[in-house]
This record gives structure tokens, sequence and C-alpha cells, in this order.
């Protein structure tokens, strides 16, 4: 699918145990085991689990989102003799990842801003939260997000078994010619919570 000079492909993705002796982990982690990371490379694929996954092209730079079990990966790369690359990590604090390149590293809880500035003009910010809500309010942000518009990644989760409502998450992308915003939604029944991550991935002007 191409649209305004932006090719999307959607791919969605069916969990399997892989072959690989890496530690992926399986169910949707507690709220309290969150954690953000941002690293200057990507990350093995083999590390986490894909659900569905999304890849965008444009002149200046290219990205894959992906919706894990946890939460998500967005790999951006921008294109040119000095490529530069941001790796935005949602996941479980238990999630083994590698330490070297982590520009970001914090528990996802509360409210918080983070930015960083990497090689050749590239630039990243992020917001993100968790947000505890009553049960009223959390349904009806289910419902809501079950009408996205197709445009966005949806992933429904099978129900964790204390809870008949299983998880949902929900990843919008918008792109410009020098930079892509990223909009993503978790919901976590068994806990009444939502997560919330707005990030932008800007080449210099």
């Amino acid at each position: 699918m191409s649209v305004a000079g932006v090719r999307c492909f959607d791919r969605p993705r069916t969990c399997f145990r892989r072959s690989w002796n890496f530690p992926v982990l399986s169910v949707r982690p507690k709220v309290a085991e969150l954690a953000f990371h941002v690293f200057s490379r990507s990350l093995h694929p083999e590390l986490y689990r894909v659900h569905r996954a999304r890849r965008i092209e444009r002149s200046g730079y290219h990205a894959l989102v992906e919706i894990t079990n946890c939460g998500h990966v967005i790999t951006w790369n921008s294109t040119g003799p000095s490529p530069v690359t941001v790796c935005e990590v949602a996941t479980s604090a238990h999630q083994p990842l590698p330490s070297k390149r982590c520009l970001i590293s914090q528990s996802l809880k509360g409210s918080r801003t983070e930015k960083a500035n990497c090689r050749s003009g590239v630039s990243y910010r992020t917001h993100f939260q968790l947000e505890p809500v009553e049960p009223d309010l959390f349904f009806m942000v289910q419902q809501q997000l079950c009408k996205q518009p197709t445009e966005g990644l949806l992933q429904t989760f099978d129900a964790s078994g204390r809870m008949a409502l299983g998880a949902l998450s929900y990843v919008n992308v918008e792109t410009r010619q020098n930079s892509m915003l990223v909009q993503a939604i978790h919901t976590f029944p068994d806990d009444y919570a939502i997560v919330k991550v707005e990030s932008l991935f800007s080449l210099p002007e």
C-alpha cells in the first residue's frame, strides 16, 4: 500500500516458539514490571515475540513498527552516507536486553518525557505514562480502541484467565518527509491500567 509518498507493509505475525536459545517472554507482564528502553542499535528479532508489524519507507528514513506481547518495538533508521538507528522498546523489566548503546532505560511508571540527540543531527523525543483507571473507564477505552481506523496496527490478546477481557495494543504512525510520529496504547486488564507512548523521530531540518 502506498499513501502520500510512504510505503506501508502490514505484516501480521503468528506466535511460535523459535529454535534459537534466546529467552522470550510468552505472557503479558504486570504493569509494575514494565520498562522502557531506547537504543542506538537494532535488537535481535529473536529477543521478542511479534504479533503484528508494519514496515515504513520514506526517502530519508525507513522503520519497522512491531507489536509484541509485552508492548512494542520501533526500529527507525535514517538513510544516507552516515545512517543512524534508534530503537524504542516498551517491554517487561525481566526481558533480557543488551546493555551496549543504550540511550534511555527507565521503569515505565508515572508520566515521563525523555529525549536523545543522535549522530548526524537526528533527534528523538518521547513521552510515556502509565495510568491506572477505574473499571468503567477501562472498558470504555477498550471499546474505543476496537473502533480505531484500520490505518493503525491493532492486536487483541487472549484473556489471562483471571479476567474475561483480553488486553489490546494499538499503534498509530504518522509520517512526514523528515519525521515520524508514533502513538501507542497498551491495555492491561488484570491491573485496570493503560500505557500511552508518543514518540517523535526527526531528521535534521
